[in-house]
């Protein structure tokens, strides 16, 4: 049997940290940075500069989006969500979805396997 990866940033382990203070943005960069990759899920903070963006993909399971600083142009099955600082989306799993960065943001994303 073939054991699954584990990963903790241990910055946070035990410890409250801000979470957009532990991803810094690269100028003409998508930065992400793992905070927590179990085979329950992941946690991954991400900084886009302006003008990135992730084409439309599909993943197989639901992905929530929380925005941390700036805003971001999240597109799900073809409809545009202009998400902001403190805002929260949910991608469902199995439908296109797009993130584009109109400026620069950071976000956080947590995907639940199951």
């Amino acid at each position: 049997m073939t054991e699954k990866k584990s990963t903790v940033l241990q910055d946070c382990l035990s410890r409250a940290k801000a979470l957009a203070e532990l991803v810094d943005y690269a100028d003409d960069s998508i930065v992400s940075k793992t905070i927590l990759d179990k085979p329950a899920g992941t946690i991954t903070l991400f900084a886009f500069d302006a003008g990135q963006k992730l084409s439309e993909h599909t993943a197989p399971y639901d992905a929530v989006v929380q925005v941390l600083d700036g805003h971001a142009t999240i597109t799900i099955d073809g409809r545009q969500n202009d998400v902001s600082t403190g805002r929260i989306i949910i991608m469902p799993g199995n439908v296109p979805h797009a993130v584009a960065a109109p400026a620069k943001f950071k976000m956080l994303l947590t995907m639940i396997r199951a």
